[in-house]
């Protein structure tokens, strides 16, 4: 990587004599900006650790983008989802490449699903016949694109949504890949991808695929990513999360069945075999039907151990691990009769080691636990910890380590964050947001609300907002706690004047998109809205949130976590919940404003923010801004302008 700049100075080259400043009017130096360069900067060069908490404004990506660039280092960035990932790669890099004027090489590299898989597209050829209209059209526009596609990856293709149920059928994952056994390995797209990634000085991925990297090095299968000398990790917020998921033993009802068809399709390519592993196929099949009824009554989601006690659960279970053993033994003998046959024979194996462990009594640090959908399930082998590993492998890196995001800390103190991640001796850095929200903001918390255990909490939740969103002309995010409350306000919410836009009803993207459009809409969300969510304008002017973001008390790794935290001689509550629930209120805090320019209103409905003990906690928590009881303030703001917002008085 060679620079043209002479002068290593991040700070400076994001001052008003950069570069940045002379070749871009929109430009704006901000001091936080600045502040996060020079100490990623100084944390490359020391390869060591930083933790940065960025506020929403501060411009982070470039502000570790220049340090990075001007470094020479070769690095990986991850960021939180493709979305970023892609937006990272295609406007920001780019961007900050030409303004320093370096000479860089870069690669974007998914996961292995993003890319088509050549052998299972050639493998597809007779799904068509008991496909759907839809999934016969898809495939048809897929190897149309299969032809003139040089990277294989599927977003480029817009005519196949990325969610449709075809790609899984012409894409690979790690259990189902040949690897150099296929006959199309030399036109690989995964294997081209990482070839381009091995060369590049820059290399950008998302947390999903760093982490499938981290979880495969554990186990000795190789690496997916190349080495570096830095690594920035963007939206760090999710690593503690991700990263147990990845570290986890997992087996679906997916995955069972996935296989069955994946063994079907092999065997269907050799004379003579399908008719004898018919009965087994089906075999396997009949087993996860009857798994899944026999976990009906069960939770939604819950330790093993309320399913290891169900003699139903216990007899289905057997049924499965019985009709894996016999596809295992009867694929055994063809082995060489086609190049997915050996590897469906060593996933029936695994699996079947899956569930042995599963079913195994539970070692220290580790909890064993299962999910229902509405025809599938989840079981799951979870550590309660991955700091171990995750500082493992950092210490084996000898690399730099920037984690930055907008919500790290809980006041001034990322203790639960470096808890987490093992980055207890990380350096920390926290930059408040350089928005305004004393003058562009207004938090509205109503009076007269039940605590959230009442009964009737979302209907008179509902009350209080309705008078909000005359005020704000719609314009709205309203976010929920859960799906329960969300579908209850939608059907309260029906009459409203304003287009009502409800998360499940279409994509997020398309929901985003209408909102945005609309201009007075009220978009009702829960999960995934909290967070990653960027809307500029006027459009957005109201972000109500029903309560506060406790993690519901059943999650079976959750309990498990805050047995062990009792068991060390913590508070379960202040150590993790209380923490974990300030944090995840930021997140949704977030959504309101994201420009200078914006201006809006955060209703706050759950009244344990003035009456309990602990709320204290989370409104310190929040960007400084007056404070208000009364719903005549919240008409004053919309109605007044930027200067008038400043007279409002904070109040208790």
């Amino acid at each position: 990587m060679s620079a043209q700049v002479t002068e290593r100075d991040a700070a400076a080259a994001l001052g008003a004599d950069g570069p940045f400043a002379d070749t871009d009017a929109s430009f704006a130096v901000r001091p936080e900006q600045q502040a996060m360069a020079a100490a990623v900067e100084s944390i490359i060069d020391a390869r060591g650790e930083l933790v940065v908490e960025a506020g929403t404004g501060t411009g982070k990506t470039f502000a570790y983008l220049v340090p990075v660039l001007l470094s020479g280092a070769r690095t990986i960035i991850s960021t939180g989802t493709k979305t970023l990932q892609e937006q990272l790669f295609h406007r920001d890099l780019p961007r900050v490449r030409e303004a320093l004027g370096v000479s860089v090489s870069a690669a974007l590299l998914k996961g292995r699903a993003n890319y088509l898989c050549l052998h299972r597209l050639d493998r597809s050829a007779g799904d068509a016949s008991n496909a759907g209209a839809q999934q016969q059209a898809d495939l048809v526009a897929i190897r149309s694109w299969a032809k003139r596609t040089r990277g294989g990856d599927i977003a480029e293709l817009g005519a196949v949504p990325e969610s449709a149920q075809v790609w899984s059928s012409v894409t690979s994952t790690n259990e189902n890949c040949l690897g150099t056994e296929c006959a199309f390995f030399g036109d690989c797209h995964v294997v081209n991808a990482r070839r381009a990634a091995l060369t590049a000085d820059i290399v950008v991925v998302n947390h999903h695929l760093l982490f499938a990297d981290l979880a495969l090095k554990q186990e000795g299968f190789g690496e997916l990513l190349p080495g570096a000398d830095v690594f920035v990790i963007d939206e760090a917020h999710q690593l503690p999360e991700l990263a147990g998921q990845f570290f986890s033993l997992s087996l679906s009802a997916r995955q069972l069945r996935d296989l069955g068809v994946d063994t079907q399709r092999e065997a269907a390519g050799v004379t003579g075999l399908l008719p004898l592993l018919a009965a087994l196929l089906g075999d396997i099949e009949a087993a996860v039907r009857r798994l899944r009824f026999a976990l009906d009554p069960l939770p939604r989601r819950g330790a093993w151990t309320l399913a290891s006690g169900n003699d139903a659960v216990n007899h289905a279970l057997d049924d499965v691990e019985q009709a894996l053993d016999t596809i295992g033994v009867g694929l055994a003998s063809h082995l060489e009769a086609a190049d997915g046959l050996s590897a469906c024979h060593a996933r029936s194996q695994e699996y079947l080691h899956r569930i042995r462990v599963l079913r195994a009594a539970p070692r220290t640090g580790w909890v064993h636990w299962f999910e229902l959908g509405d025809r599938g399930f989840n079981l799951s082998v979870t550590p309660l910890d991955v700091a171990e590993p995750l500082t493992a492998f950092r210490a084996q890196t000898r690399a730099a380590w920037v984690f930055t995001s907008a919500t790290l800390a809980v006041g001034s103190d990322f203790q639960l964050f470096q808890a987490q991640t093992g980055l207890g001796a990380a350096d920390t850095l926290r930059l408040p947001s350089p928005f305004d929200f004393t003058r562009n903001a207004l938090l509205y918390l109503p009076r007269g609300l039940p605590m959230p255990q009442s009964r009737d909490y979302t209907e008179q939740v509902i009350a209080k907002l309705r008078p909000a969103l005359a005020a704000s002309r719609g314009r709205a995010f309203l976010l929920f706690t859960s799906h329960r409350a969300l579908q209850i306000a939608a059907r309260l919410l029906a009459d409203l004047p304003f287009p009502l836009l409800v998360q499940g009803s279409a994509p997020r993207a398309l929901l985003l998109d209408r909102f945005r459009e609309a201009g007075n809409a009220v978009l009702l969300g829960a999960a995934s809205f909290w967070e990653g969510v960027d809307v500029r304008g006027d459009a957005l002017s109201l972000v109500a949130i029903d309560k506060l973001p406790f993690a519901a008390p059943d999650d079976p790794i959750l309990e498990a976590r805050l047995a062990a935290i009792r068991e060390d001689g913590g508070n379960p509550f202040f150590d993790q919940q209380l923490p974990s629930a300030a944090l995840a209120l930021r997140q949704g805090v977030g959504r309101l404003i994201r420009a200078v320019d914006d201006r809006g209103v955060l209703m706050l409905c759950d009244p344990r923010l003035t009456e309990a003990r602990y709320g204290r906690v989370f409104l310190d928590a929040l960007p400084p801004m007056p404070r208000t009881h009364a719903l005549s303030d919240v008409e004053a703001f919309f109605a007044q302008d930027h200067a008038s917002v400043a007279s409002l008085p904070p109040r208790d």
